[in-house]
């Protein structure tokens, strides 16, 4: 087994063990919210922006023990968008994470009060959690990145363009422009997130980490528009081929299936080679970017 998959595999167990302890216990009442919290955080998905932020942490010297705290609040608020957006109101999807979703697995009310609760969760372990080892000032920081990647500027605002864009040709300028807000506000706020977790990191890194989350951002919502057309159910862990079924404007509906993944490769050299400052401590941010572009799930 090659290194990248162990060390992927340990971001993954890393994170699971952190939510699976700043999670409320599934007996604290109230009960049925907890328990709706823990179904929808635990045992699934990629975990990709956890990884994303362990990565860029250690990339700049951070200790994994400062991470765990960034990492979980980035799958706190993931998690909160994909209980949202399943709902009726939203993409009514039934699968997630290929089990039931929660509006399904629950109700209607549980789900919108479990993803609300998921938010305002990983703002207050933002806010307080000792194992953030760095000073008010940088706590904060991470707060207000956290704040926009999630807010109207981010992905509740890339949600509100696409919702508005149903049945619509979208130009490729303002496709960008909405999953750079619903999907790539996230991504970069992983990224930035484990960066912040040390103190004093340069400029230089910071900035090379900044145009490595806008490339993979746009290249994962590419992947998975590509996926959405060539993926099976029993693999993505949702049905494939409902962007199409509900109108909604892709990138291989908007470059043709060739170009999105020709678009996809050149986002994908455009992180790595972002990645220079960064010398051989960007090793692994380089294989996570050929893992988004490369992923078949």
């Amino acid at each position: 087994m090659s290194a990248f998959p162990e060390q992927l595999r340990r971001f993954q167990h890393r994170v699971e063990h952190a939510l699976d302890a700043c999670l409320p216990a599934a007996a604290q009442a109230p009960a049925r919210l907890h328990e709706a919290m823990r179904y929808v955080t635990l045992n699934g998905g990629k975990r990709v922006r956890a990884s994303l932020v362990y990565a860029a942490g250690q990339a700049v010297g951070a200790p994994d023990a400062a991470l765990d705290v960034p990492a979980c609040a980035v799958e706190l608020i993931h998690a909160y968008s994909l209980v949202h957006d399943d709902l009726p109101c939203m993409d009514d999807d039934d699968l997630r994470r290929g089990k039931p979703t929660c509006h399904k697995a629950y109700d209607e009310a549980t789900a919108l009060l479990a993803g609300d609760a998921l938010q305002s969760l990983a703002f207050e372990i933002l806010a307080r959690d000792p194992a953030l080892t760095i000073g008010p000032a940088r706590r904060l920081h991470m707060i207000m990145l956290l704040a926009g990647a999630a807010g109207s500027h981010g992905m509740a605002g890339g949600q509100a363009i696409d919702l508005a864009s149903g049945g619509k040709t979208l130009t490729l300028a303002q496709l960008e422009d909405m999953h750079l807000r619903k999907t790539g506000a996230l991504i970069r706020a992983s990224v930035l997130l484990g960066a912040h977790a040390r103190e004093d990191v340069a400029a230089e890194k910071l900035a090379a980490l900044e145009n490595y989350s806008h490339a993979i951002g746009l290249a994962f919502q590419i992947t998975d528009d590509i996926l959405d057309v060539e993926g099976k159910a029993e693999m993505l862990g949702k049905n494939p081929g409902m962007d199409r079924a509900r109108g909604k404007s892709t990138y291989p509906q908007v470059l043709g299936l060739a170009e999105a993944k020709a678009r996809a490769q050149v986002l994908q050299t455009q992180a790595l080679e972002s990645l220079a400052p960064l010398e051989d401590n960007g090793r692994v941010l380089a294989r996570l970017a050929g893992f988004i572009i490369e992923r078949r799930q």
